[in-house]
Order: structure tokens, then sequence, then C-alpha cells
């Protein structure tokens, strides 16, 4: 059975860490700092953090996932945390210029 991937537009599309955001590892995973809006946001798991840390060189979020061998079976999972993400500013459209 596939998985449903419930936003598919994000996907394809290249992100970035926010240039406001830092991350501060953690045991856990890490805490992520928005200096700009002072939200806390904490990433429960290693591997998200590396999918996070992996956008940056990506093309897109599936090649992050692909990058970092997230199973395609745990996409939907991340790409919900991602789009957490987005919602609260801590990551970002990359734009080409």
């Amino acid at each position: 059975m596939t998985a449903i991937i419930e936003k598919p537009d994000m996907l394809d599309q290249p992100w970035v860490l926010s240039p406001r955001v830092a991350l501060r590892p953690e045991p856990f995973g890490a805490l992520a700092y928005h200096f700009g809006n002072r939200r806390l946001s904490f990433l429960k798991r290693r591997d998200l953090v590396d999918v996070v840390e992996a956008l940056g060189e990506s093309g897109s979020i599936r090649e992050a996932f692909e990058s970092q061998h997230i199973e395609t079976a745990k996409w939907p999972a991340y790409l919900s945390a991602l789009d957490g993400l987005a919602k609260a500013d801590m990551i970002c459209p990359r734009t080409t210029d």
C-alpha cells in the first residue's frame, strides 16, 4: 500500500531553514529558536533534524528525505512535521536569488 502524502506540493519544492532560526542539538533531537518571532520548536527526532539540515543542500524535500534515507512509508509523518515548521516560519521556501 502506498502512503498518502497530504502536502504533495511541498514535497517537490526547495525549502531551507529560515536564516532567523538557530538549531541547538539536544539528546532527543534539537531545539529550533526563531529570533524574529521568538518561537521555540522541539524537533523530537534526530533524523528530522538531519532532514531539516539537509534541506539547504537538496533540490526538494523529496531529495532531502532520500539523502537521509527516510523510509517512504514515513514521509507523510515527516512532511506533516515540516509543514508545522513552515507554519511556524522555522523553514521557508528557498528562492533562487
